[in-house]
């Protein structure tokens, strides 16, 4: 009798065993097959949704971004805080107010970044204006964005501020301030509405007071190109969602009316340098002006400074301004691009090809081209008296730089996505990675 129980004992046991290493690898098969589709669902590419009039891509929004309405008054004005990033709309007229309340302490950046819809008709003088105002009324900062030459619709962006400094009477104290965005040029009046992205970063005062005056000479002479073998490198759909690149050259194909969002982690005392070249065409007629656009973003994603190149079907190039390494104290200069490279952190190279370019030349793709230059040894940044807001958004880590290489990790879903198209295939892919689970699932199962 007691030999009987035991053995009822022991097939109840195996039996429990059993059921529990079945159940294990039925739920991980199942979240391999969940995983291994998303795998094979991006493997295969962007679909139709990805592929808007003129071959460009609709923005890549921050994930997780709050709604946020602007308001027509600054009494309604809804709060923003420092730290995250809103998606709201610009209408064709009119101005929209959103509110800051801020400390006495933290200097405070807001970006606003346009973006319209493809088709949609914009003159060189179109665009978007943001200013910062305190509770009087009086303005501490404003700048205006627009489409310049190439008459293109394309995300462009502008940023304003509420600065801490010594030197300034105005906008110093803690309390409620107003972001004011507005459309500016002579589309200020249409009936269109463009999506709007919100950007709130807040920037710690020193430990110690600083410079109060930019550096007194850098070098300012173009440098000479960078050279060698070209990595494959798409760009990114917006500035979430840029791609990371270091100093190389780097190589993608680009249709009109597509905008490309890379990501250069330049660090304290590091100076940047980019250029941008477009391929010949296969065929047409015809001279684009403004055909090409290169921007140079900050941290912040405040405007630095930008070149154009107009295109006639050979091979043409755009190339930024020498523009200062990277200092605290370069705030305290007069030029935009020098006041612009204030902070370490990823700078945002933005190119963007003329929607009108296929009218001349054809739909593309073409070949583009990025050379990227970071020289200058790393140096220590300011002695910040606390965090910014999102944090270490002014640090360069060494997982950035690794990411900035051609082999960097930042690629590699697009080394997944060559893979899956390259020769084994989506399906092979699956098989591959479900037959590994299983064993894997079988193992736990007999370890029970």
């Amino acid at each position: 009798m007691v030999r009987r129980g035991a053995g009822r004992r022991a097939a109840a046991g195996r039996s429990r065993r059993d059921r529990r290493g079945r159940c294990l690898s039925h739920q991980l098969a199942v979240r391999l097959a969940v995983a291994a589709a998303a795998l094979c669902l991006a493997a295969a590419g962007p679909g139709p949704s990805a592929l808007a009039a003129g071959g460009a891509d609709p923005y890549a929004f921050t994930d997780g971004a709050r709604s946020v309405t602007g308001a027509t008054s600054t009494t309604d004005a809804l709060p923003l805080e420092p730290g995250r990033t809103y998606r709201s709309s610009l209408p064709g007229s009119g101005k929209l107010y959103y509110r800051l309340d801020l400390d006495a302490t933290s200097t405070a950046y807001v970006s606003a970044t346009a973006v319209p819809g493809a088709g949609t008709t914009v003159a060189a003088t179109d665009g978007l204006r943001i200013s910062v105002r305190d509770a009087r009324g009086a303005s501490c900062s404003s700048q205006a964005a627009r489409f310049g030459p190439s008459r293109s619709p394309h995300p462009v962006a502008a940023w304003g501020a509420r600065e801490i400094s010594s030197g300034r009477p105005l906008c110093q104290g803690a309390g409620s301030y107003y972001v004011l965005v507005e459309r500016v040029g002579a589309k200020a009046s249409s009936s269109d509405t463009w999506p709007l992205e919100l950007a709130v970063v807040s920037e710690p005062p020193l430990q110690r007071a600083g410079a109060t005056s930019a550096p007194g000479s850098w070098n300012s002479a173009s440098p000479q190109p960078v050279t060698g073998q070209a990595a494959e490198r798409a760009g990114g759909a917006g500035f979430a969602a840029a791609s990371t690149v270091g100093q190389g050259v780097w190589r993608t194909r680009i249709r009109p009316g597509q905008t490309f969002f890379y990501k250069v982690p330049v660090d304290w005392g590091q100076q940047l340098n980019a250029g941008v070249e477009l391929g010949s065409s296969s065929g047409g007629s015809g001279y684009v002006n403004g055909a090409l656009t290169l921007s140079l973003y900050n941290p912040v994603r405040g405007f630095v400074e930008e070149a154009y190149a107009g295109y006639s079907g050979r091979q043409t190039s755009a190339a930024l301004a020498p523009v200062p390494p990277v200092a605290h104290a370069n705030r305290h200069g007069f030029a935009a691009q020098v006041k612009g490279m204030r902070f370490a952190g990823h700078h945002y190279l933005v190119v963007h090809l003329a929607a009108q370019t296929a009218d001349s030349f054809g739909e593309g793709p073409y070949g583009l081209v990025l050379r990227v230059r970071v020289d200058g040894t790393a140096q220590p940044g300011p002695d910040y008296a606390g965090r910014s807001e999102p944090g270490q958004l002014f640090e360069v880590t060494a997982h950035d730089r690794a990411a900035a290489t051609p082999a960097g990790a930042a690629d590699g879903s697009a080394a997944l996505r060559a893979l899956a198209v390259g020769g084994i295939g989506a399906g092979t892919v699956l098989l591959a990675v479900l037959g590994a689970w299983t064993v894997l699932a079988r193992r736990r199962a007999d370890a029970l």
